[in-house]
C-alpha cells in the first residue's frame, strides 16, 4: 500500500488530492492547485476560447496551442509562494521552445478553501485564463466555465479516502497551506475538516454558516464513508448524469450529448457494459504487469546476490593481486641484494687497489726521502775528491728514482667514481604498464588511429596531441604509443605509452619544428602508424618564476612574475621554462632597491643552490652587481669587474645565445662587461638570486636586442 502513496498525491502541493479534477491529457490536479496555477493570456480571437475545456482531448490542440502566448514549463506558475509562484516581472518572456509568454494581467488571488463547497461564491476566473500541466506542461486556455469545465475524479477520491482510513492515522486539516495541524472538528456541510485557527478564520459560526453542523473528526469520517457518493455528472450540462459512452471520445456522455451535442454522431455504447469492458481490459493488464513486477522482484533478488558475490570475489581478488605484487617486490628485492653483493665487490676492490697503491707509494716515498736526506748530507762535505767519487753515482740514483715517480706512479690506478649505471628505465616501463589481461582477447591488431587536429597544438616548448580510433573500428584497444623525433629530422622515439587519448609533451626546444605519430596496440601486435603530424614550437619563449622549485623564502605576486624575499641572506629562484637550444633573451625591471644590495641575475642548472647567491656553485652562471659595478662569477670564481651598477627603476638583460654557447649580460639596454660566459651547453632555467631588499619584476617574450648579431659576438677581443 506504500508503494501506492505517491499515486495519491497532487504534483502541486504535494499532499493527497482533495477534489480532484481530470485535464485533458489524463493527468489529476486538485481543483484548488488548479486554480492557484491559472495565468492570464492576452486577449486573442481563437477557436480554443470558445471551445468546452472537458469536452476531450480532441478538442485541444496542443499544436496550435504552443503557438498562442502561453505559459512554458519554466513559467508554469507553481513553485515560489507558498508552494505556488508569484507573477513573472518582466512583461513579456520567451520560453526555452521559442514560446512567447505573456505575465496574468493581476496575480493570482490566495487560496481560499473554505469557499471550494460553494461555486456560486467563487471569484470569477478572469478572461482567457490559461493552465498547464504540471506533470507533462501541456498548457490549454480555459473557457468561460472555467475549471467547472474540468470533470472530477471521483474514483481517484475514493481512493484517496480508502487509503487515508487504511492508515488510521490521525485527520489532517485541509485548509493549512504549511504543515497541516490536526483537525479538531468537520463540517457536515461543507465537508471539510477544521483545525482550531482554520476553522476561526475561514468557517466563522455567523451568517449562513451559523447553521452547518460542526462533529468530531472521526465522526466526520465515519459520516462520510456513510455516505453515497456523489454521482458524476457530465461537464457540458451539469444537471445531467453520465448514460453512455461515446467510444470515438473514450469518455462517459449524457442523453443532451447524443442529442443536441458534438457526439450525436459519433458511436455510443452503454455506460455499464464498457464499465464491465474496461473493468476486464484493465484486469488483464494488470496480470500482465504483475508478471513483469514478479519478474522484476526476481532479478532484484538476482543483483543483491551478485552484490555479495562481487563483494567475496572482490576480496578473494585483491588477496590475489596482493600475492602477485608481493611476489614482483620479492623478487625485486632478490634482485636488489644481488646487485648490492656486485656494488660491496666493486667496492672492496676499489678499496683493495686504492690501499695498496698508498702502500707502493708509501714506500717508494720514504726511499726517496731518504735518497734526497743523504743526498743533502754529502752536499755539506768539504771534500771535493771525495764528492767526487760519488757524486755521478748519486745523480744517477736521484734521476732514475724521480723518473720513475714522472711515470703514471703519481696518477691514481682507480677512480672514486663507481662506473656503474643501474638501467632501471625498462624496468620502470614495464611496471608502468603492468596491467590485467583481458578476458577477451581481440582477433586483430588496431587499426590507425585519427589524430584530432582541432585539438592539437603547441604552447611555448610543449606540445599537445590527441587522437582517436576509427569510428566503425570495433578491436580492442589495450593502449598507444605516440612517438616524436628530436626536433632536428632525427630519429623517432617513444615519448608516451598508455591508455589516454591525449598527451601534453614537455621539455621541448624552442623555434624547433616536430614531427609527431602515434599507433595502438593490443595483445594481438601493434597496429599501424597514424598519419605525421608536423608540429612547430614557439619562437619566444613566454615564462613566469616558478614557485615549486623556489626557495622557502621566496616571496611571489603579479601571477609569478615578481618576487622578493623575506630574508637578509640570498635566496635563489628559477623560471619555470629551461632553454637547451636557441637564442633567447629576457628583461628583469628593478622595483625596490635599499641600502644597496648584491642582487645576481643569470642562468642556473634545475639542482643549483637555492641558499646562497647565484653563483657560489658549479650550477650556475651569474652577473652580480651593486650600485656601483659588477662582476661574473661561475663556481665561486668572480671574473670581469665592470663599472656600472643599478638602482630602483634599472633593467638588467639577460641573453642566451645556445647556437654559440655564450651568455651576456646587459644593464639599461647596454651590454655589461665583454661575453660572460662561453662553451655553455646543456639545460639552462632562468634564475636569480635576491634578498629582502630588493624586488624584481620578470619579462620575456622579448625580441632579440638589436645591436646583437647572431654568429658574431660584439666585442670579440674582450672574450675572457
Amino acid at each position: 500500500m506504500e508503494e501506492m502513496e505517491e499515486e495519491l498525491k497532487c504534483p502541486v502541493c504535494g499532499s493527497f488530492y482533495r477534489e480532484p479534477i481530470i485535464l485533458p491529457c489524463s493527468h489529476n490536479i486538485c481543483l484548488a492547485c488548479a486554480r492557484n496555477i491559472l495565468v492570464q493570456t492576452p486577449d486573442a480571437e481563437s477557436p480554443q476560447s470558445t471551445r468546452a475545456s472537458g469536452s476531450g482531448v480532441s478538442d485541444y490542440d496542443y499544436l496550435d496551442l504552443d503557438k498562442m502566448s502561453l505559459y512554458s514549463e519554466a513559467d508554469s506558475g507553481y513553485g515560489s509562494y507558498g508552494g505556488f509562484a508569484s507573477a513573472p516581472t518582466t512583461p513579456c518572456q520567451k520560453s526555452p521552445n521559442g514560446v512567447r509568454v505573456f505575465p496574468p494581467a493581476v496575480p493570482p488571488p490566495p487560496p481560499q478553501h473554505h469557499l471550494l463547497q460553494h461555486p456560486g461564491s467563487l471569484p470569477p476566473i478572469p478572461r482567457n485564463s490559461c493552465i498547464t500541466c504540471p506533470q507533462c506542461h501541456r498548457s490549454l486556455i480555459l473557457d468561460d466555465r472555467g475549471l467547472r469545465g474540468f470533470p472530477k475524479n471521483r474514483v481517484l477520491e475514493g481512493v484517496v479516502d480508502r487509503y487515508q482510513q487504511s492508515k488510521a492515522a490521525a485527520l489532517k486539516c485541509q485548509l493549512c497551506e504549511k504543515s497541516p495541524k490536526e483537525a479538531t472538528v468537520m463540517c457536515e456541510q461543507c465537508d471539510v475538516f477544521y483545525c482550531d485557527p482554520c476553522r476561526l478564520r475561514c468557517h466563522p459560526p455567523r451568517g449562513p454558516l451559523a447553521k452547518h453542523r460542526l462533529v468530531p473528526p472521526a465522526q466526520g469520517r465515519v459520516s462520510r464513508r456513510q455516505s453515497p457518493r456523489k454521482i458524476s455528472t457530465c461537464t457540458e450540462h451539469e444537471l445531467e448524469n453520465h448514460s453512455m459512452y461515446c467510444v470515438q471520445c473514450k469518455m462517459p456522455v449524457c442523453y443532451q450529448c447524443l442529442e443536441e451535442g458534438k457526439h450525436s454522431t459519433h458511436e455510443v455504447k452503454a455506460l455499464g457494459a464498457m464499465w464491465k469492458l474496461h473493468k476486464g481490459q484493465l484486469s488483464q493488464a494488470l496480470n500482465i504487469l504483475s508478471d513483469r513486477a514478479k519478474e522484476a522482484k526476481e532479478f532484484l533478488v538476482h543483483l543483491r546476490n551478485m552484490v555479495q558475490h562481487i563483494q567475496e570475489n572482490g576480496v578473494e581478488f585483491e588477496a590475489c593481486l596482493v600475492a602477485q605484487c608481493d611476489a614482483l617486490i620479492d623478487a625485486l628485492n632478490r634482485r636488489k641484494a644481488q646487485l648490492l653483493s656486485r656494488v660491496n665487490k666493486e667496492h672492496e676492490h676499489k678499496l683493495k687497489v686504492v690501499r695498496d697503491q698508498i702502500a707502493h707509494c708509501t714506500v717508494k716515498l720514504r726511499q726517496t726521502t731518504g735518497l734526497m736526506e743523504y743526498c743533502l748530507e754529502v752536499i755539506k762535505e768539504n771534500d771535493p775528491s771525495g764528492f767526487l767519487q760519488i757524486s755521478d753515482a748519486l745523480i744517477r740514483r736521484v734521476h732514475m728514482t724521480e723518473s720513475q715517480w714522472g711515470k703514471g706512479t703519481l696518477t691514481p690506478r682507480m677512480t672514486s667514481d663507481f662506473d656503474l649505471t643501474l638501467d632501471s628505465g625498462p624496468l620502470l616501463q614495464t611496471i608502468q604498464q603492468l596491467d590485467f589481461v583481458q578476458m577477451k582477447v581481440p582477433s586483430a591488431v588496431p587499426a590507425s588511429p585519427i589524430l584530432q587536429l582541432e585539438e592539437c597544438c603547441t604552447q611555448n616548448n610543449s606540445a599537445t596531441l590527441s587522437w582517436k580510433q576509427p569510428p566503425l573500428s570495433t578491436v580492442q584497444v589495450d593502449g598507444y604509443i605516440l612517438e616524436l623525433d628530436d626536433g632536428n629530422g632525427g630519429q623517432f622515439r617513444e615519448v608516451y605509452v598508455g591508455k589516454e587519448t591525449m598527451c601534453t609533451v614537455d621539455g621541448l626546444h624552442f623555434n624547433s619544428t616536430y614531427k609527431c605519430r602515434v599507433k595502438a596496440f593490443n595483445v594481438s601486435g601493434v597496429g599501424q602508424y597514424s598519419k605525421t603530424l608536423v608540429m612547430q614550437t614557439s619562437e619566444i619563449a613566454w615564462f613566469t618564476f616558478d614557485p615549486t622549485s623556489a626557495h622557502p623564502d621566496i616571496i611571489f605576486s603579479n601571477d609569478n612574475l615578481t618576487v622578493t624575499c623575506n630574508s637578509y641572506d640570498d635566496r635563489v629562484v628559477l623560471g619555470n621554462t629551461g632553454f637547451s637550444r636557441g637564442i633567447h633573451y629576457w628583461e628583469l625591471s628593478v622595483d625596490r632597491y635599499d641600502n644597496h644590495p648584491d642582487p645576481a641575475f643569470g642562468v642556473a642548472r634545475v639542482d643549483v643552490l637555492k641558499d646562497v647567491m647565484l653563483g657560489k656553485d658549479d650550477k650556475a652562471w651569474a652577473m652580480y652587481v651593486d650600485n656601483n659595478r659588477s662582476w661574473f662569477m661561475h663556481n665561486n670564481s668572480h671574473t670581469s669587474r665592470t663599472d656600472g651598477g643599478i638602482s630602483k627603476g634599472a633593467t638588467v638583460g639577460v641573453l642566451l645565445d645556445l647556437t654559440r654557447g655564450i651568455l651576456i649580460f646587459l644593464v639599461n639596454d647596454e651590454q655589461q662587461g665583454p661575453i660572460a660566459f662561453e662553451a655553455m651547453e646543456g639545460l639552462y632555467f632562468p634564475a636569480i638570486s635576491l634578498n629582502r631588499n630588493v624586488q624584481v619584476s620578470l619579462h620575456t617574450g622579448l625580441a632579440i636586442p638589436d645591436f646583437y648579431t647572431p654568429g658574431q659576438p660584439e666585442h670579440p677581443s674582450s672574450v675572457c
